[in-house]
């Protein structure tokens, strides 16, 4: 298996938000998903993959968590 920046999704329970994004990137998130899940299982749906690599972008950025603490 593929060893990717994101892990395991936790099981949560989901809001819907309705976004355009360009279809290189939806694309790009399919294959994701299709990367991510476990052998036999189907895919992740792009839409569950969003919240989760913005989480991830956001606690890996320096700057942004220099600038959290400061605001706090």
């Amino acid at each position: 298996m593929t060893k990717l920046k994101l892990g395991a999704l936790a099981d949560d329970k989901p809001v819907k938000v309705t976004r355009e994004y360009p279809a290189t990137l939806f694309r790009d998130l399919q294959l994701y998903g299709r990367l991510l899940a476990q052998p036999g299982q189907p895919p992740i749906e792009p839409e569950k993959l969003i919240v989760p690599m913005l989480e991830r972008f956001l606690a890996t950025d320096r700057e942004f968590q220099k600038a959290r603490r400061s605001a706090g």
